[in-house]
């Protein structure tokens, strides 16, 4: 097995960036292969989105028998205390990950990558790190994720704001007192839910400052028991073979039927059965025309309304959070897990701002004014979501070949091969990236499939000895062409969801996620192995 190109003067074989599931993955099975492997994480310790995300209520929106990696030397002895787990107990799982794997030892924590780029003299990518030190490897390989780069409107004011606030993506890891606070959240995404929910019982009053209903579905969450998991565990085996077979890599599937070929009686059964599993069945394992078929999308919706509905008790709400025509089609915004959500707005301390009649004018320093009138706070949450599925990558300074750095060469429209490698930028590869499953994908089947693609991609360049690769423009193009095309023939367009950057002023609105399901994505990379891997041209 060669581990290492001829003649490479390179410190590292791969260098990794982001200690999430991608690039602890990575980093372990890298490692194993013989690669000298170093792992670069701006954070202080493992686990990627789950060691920024500690805010109150945050977890995870699989259920953890699946949102896990399938070794099964790291499932046999860990059990979930809950069905969906909350950060606290995905950090408790990363450590339990590095005590059997040891991968904290080619870690480097509470460092960023500032900048990156290609000699082509060396054949070695030069990553420069904001402790002033640069280090040299033959591949270069972000594992940012979708979700690392969070933002907040520029909000007249905001610097003036005397209280404490923070982008719930950069909540203070030694937690924040919320007791008899009065709060506002700006925002309705899945952050905003949860600390809704958290915040709810025992602030003073909480505010929600919002756009757009977020069509939440019922988590249907439970406490496990050690019988609970063992049962679970007979099962994992055949779980984690089903993930690269379902669309959205989980423990199931769009149902085999669509909505137009059933009846009504089978339609009213069928919505009711899936109503009753809640979680991402409603989204991701309902009929399987309903994100393509607008009259089955409607009936989704109009379902999922009338059971909303019933549980809000304010009447000059109902039409706020769970209106008569929806927003947008059901899905192509993506939908959050909650517990008790709607109930909070039953509460006299919980208040609800429609900012599209009253919007945010400016932050003073006592709160918010909208609307004309003057709301004090103590503590604002901005809710306010993430340069997504592309703004990680674009926030470094990753120069191409050309000399024009990455957000440079993406201006105009987002070019990939695969999803995994980019035109201009030889030896580099993303995990996670745009143009590939990514957001439609449970973390870690996503993870491991693309992890092992790209280890299988580095040992048969090696092999043959091939030291420069570079994703080849036409082919590049012609899957950028595929992501848009499959786009279009759902529904997903018609939102302006983060899935299309729309939420970016100035942001190319383009679809951002490869949406054709992790089975056909899994065959388009395996046929460009078995190939001989023709998208790239290939230097020894």
């Amino acid at each position: 097995m060669t581990t290492k190109a001829k003649n490479s003067t390179a410190d590292f074989d791969v260098v990794l960036v982001g200690a999430g599931f991608a690039g602890v993955y990575l980093l372990y099975h890298l490692r194993k292969h013989g690669y000298k492997t170093r792992l670069i994480e701006a954070g202080h310790d493992l686990g990627g989105v789950w060691h920024w995300n500690c805010y109150p209520g945050a977890r995870v929106d699989s259920i953890g028998a699946i949102y896990q990696f399938s070794d099964p030397e790291l499932w046999q002895d860990w059990d979930f205390n809950e069905k969906f787990p909350s950060w606290v107990e995905l950090r408790k799982y990363f450590h339990h990950v590095d005590k059997k794997w040891r991968v904290r030892k080619d870690c480097q924590f509470d460092t960023r990558v500032n900048g990156a780029e290609f000699d082509e003299r060396q054949r070695v990518w030069k990553v420069h790190k904001d402790d002033g030190e640069t280090i040299t490897c033959r591949y270069f390989v972000p594992c940012l994720g979708f979700a690392s780069k969070p933002v907040i409107p520029n909000f007249p004011g905001r610097d003036t704001f005397r209280g404490v606030a923070h982008h719930s993506a950069h909540w203070p890891q030694y937690g924040l007192d919320m007791d008899d606070k009065r709060i506002a959240i700006i925002g309705t995404g899945a952050s905003a839910v949860q600390i809704l929910q958290e915040a709810s019982k025992t602030a003073r009053q909480v505010t929600v400052f919002q756009r757009t209903p977020n069509l939440t579905i019922p988590m249907r969450q439970k406490k496990l028991s050690k019988a609970d998991n063992v049962q679970m565990k007979a099962h994992y085996p055949e779980i984690f073979e089903t993930r690269p077979r379902t669309f959205a890599g989980f423990e199931f599937d769009f149902h085999p039927r669509t909505w137009a070929e059933s009846s009504e009686e089978e339609r009213k059964a069928t919505f009711q059965e899936i109503w009753e599993m809640g979680a991402f069945n409603w989204w991701l394992g309902n009929f399987n025309d309903v994100l393509s078929n607008p009259a089955a999308n409607r009936a989704e919706y109009d379902y999922w309304r009338d059971q909303t509905r019933k549980r809000i008790k304010k009447p000059e709400l109902i039409e706020l959070l769970a209106p008569t025509d929806p927003p947008h089609p059901f899905g192509v915004k993506r939908p959050c897990l909650e517990q008790h959500f709607y109930e909070c707005f039953n509460q006299d301390n919980v208040e609800l701002v429609d900012v599209n009649k009253y919007p945010i004018d400016r932050i003073y320093d006592r709160g918010i004014f909208s609307g004309g009138k003057e709301r004090e706070f103590d503590i604002i949450v901005y809710a306010t979501g993430f340069d997504a599925v592309s703004g990680g990558m674009t926030q470094i300074d990753i120069k191409g070949t050309d000399g024009r750095n990455l957000r440079q060469h993406w201006s105009k429209g987002i070019t990939t091969h695969l999803g995994m490698a980019i035109p201009d930028f030889p030896n580099l590869l993303m995990s996670y990236g745009p143009q590939s499953p990514s957001g439609f994908c449970n973390g870690p089947t996503c993870a491991e499939l693309q992890g092992d693609w790209i280890i299988q991609f580095i040992e048969d360049m090696d092999q043959k000895g091939v030291s420069r690769i570079e994703a080849d423009t036409e082919a590049s193009a012609n899957w950028a062409r595929t992501t848009i095309e499959i786009a279009d023939q759902t529904l997903f367009p018609q939102g302006d969801s983060w899935y299309v950057g729309a939420n970016i002023p100035g942001k190319t609105r383009e679809f951002l996620i490869y949406p054709g399901g992790v089975p056909t994505y899994l065959k388009a990379i395996r046929k460009e192995a078995e190939s001989g891997y023709p998208g790239f041209s290939q230097m020894t």
